[in-house]
């Protein structure tokens, strides 16, 4: 018998259900009805979920969700156009050099990496800067667990006529995201994240208006946005190979998904995950990097401890020996490592992985203190 999966306290790829991972067991035609069928309905019901029916498309892209989001901005921003991105952590980075690789203009509005971006600093960015006229945001920058406040920036988006890209990667699922009305002109996620899916889908819900705009404007033939969304309208199909047992596996977590109760029950495990978790983790003497008011249900950054004892390649080994898989930190001014609270996992998953910790540190010998 194999030995057990240890269970993933990451960002993703993240621990999946059983039946999820039985899905991929059954091989598929990429051109065959019923998996065809199957990408329609998963669309659908992503789309369903942002209540984004009426005025959104929803365009899968095979890769991670760093492709997805690539394809949204090589297809919807003109090559003259002007960007904005407010840069709190690694993954508002990773937006920066996308744009640099494409020679779009970029300005960047730099915050600590525990500040959330604001709305009143966008409007003056706006001021500043009369030329931008995009807006990249990270919903939920994870390199710290920050959750940036997204209806007050697509308000001021709005007033001020900027279109909006949004990275959703961890928070579609688990954050209430509502498209009606909101400003929002398109939001990228993937399949590996609060979705409970396994990694390799990513997808884009943008505007119908917007992306019709877009024939020719993508730099790149895959991740061409508007020419997979064209195609498929026509065929119901990929344009290449499509990533077939991930598809199966996003269409069995996303019926667990409504079964469970939808966002508002995934949110509240994970919420019940991240309480049980610092409640944990402060008992051992560890402290949240972000304050509570910032802090998201996804996952936490915690300071590593001063203690000259400390590495954490030594704790991560033995708190994976013990069965769980920790994050490092991805931060660049402070030391610190990072602890997942999203997958399909409880607070019995949570009390075991402080329980490894501290019994970790005592075989260490790191004093948190």
């Amino acid at each position: 018998m194999p030995a057990p999966s240890p269970i993933l306290l990451t960002p993703g790829p993240l621990t999946t259900a059983p039946a999820t991972r039985e899905a991929m067991l059954r091989d598929w035609g990429s051109w065959d009805g019923e998996f065809n069928r199957m990408t329609t309905s998963v669309c659908a019901d992503l789309l369903t979920l942002v209540h984004g029916e009426t005025d959104y498309v929803c365009v899968p892209m095979q890769g991670s969700g760093t492709f997805a989001v690539e394809a949204a901005l090589g297809t919807l921003v003109p090559r003259d156009a002007c960007v904005l991105v407010a840069h709190n952590g690694a993954y508002c980075a990773r937006i920066v050099r996308i744009l640099e690789r494409m020679g779009i203009a970029c300005v960047t509005m730099p915050l600590g990496e525990d500040e959330p971006a604001g709305a009143d600093a966008i409007e003056a960015a706006f001021a500043r800067e009369p030329r931008i006229t995009h807006v990249a945001q990270v919903h939920l920058e994870t390199s710290a667990g920050l959750l940036n406040p997204l209806y007050d920036i697509a308000a001021v988006c709005a007033r001020h006529d900027r279109r909006l890209i949004v990275d959703a990667m961890s928070s579609f699922g688990a954050v209430p995201i509502d498209l009606r009305g909101s400003g929002i002109d398109a939001l990228v996620s993937a399949s590996g994240k609060c979705l409970e899916g396994v990694p390799g889908m990513g997808f884009v819900i943008v505007r119908r208006a917007l992306l019709a705009q877009c024939a020719g404007r993508s730099p790149s033939l895959a991740l061409d946005l508007h020419d997979q969304w064209t195609y498929m309208e026509k065929t119901t199909q990929w344009r290449f190979t499509p990533p077939t047992h991930v598809v199966a596996a996003l269409r069995r977590a996303l019926d667990a998904f409504a079964a469970q109760g939808g966002q508002p029950a995934r949110a509240a495990r994970y919420a019940r995950n991240r309480s049980t978790l610092v409640e944990g983790m402060r008992a051992l003497g560890f402290e949240p990097f972000l304050p509570a008011t910032a802090q998201s249900d996804v996952i936490v950054t915690f300071h590593a401890p001063r203690d000259p004892a400390w590495r954490f390649a030594d704790l991560y080994a033995a708190v994976r020996e013990a069965g769980y898989i920790l994050y490092p930190g991805k931060l660049t001014e402070v030391e610190t490592f990072r602890v997942g609270c999203i997958g399909a996992i409880d607070e019995q998953a949570m009390r075991g992985a402080v329980a490894a910790i501290g019994q970790a540190i005592e075989r260490l010998g790191i004093r948190v203190r």
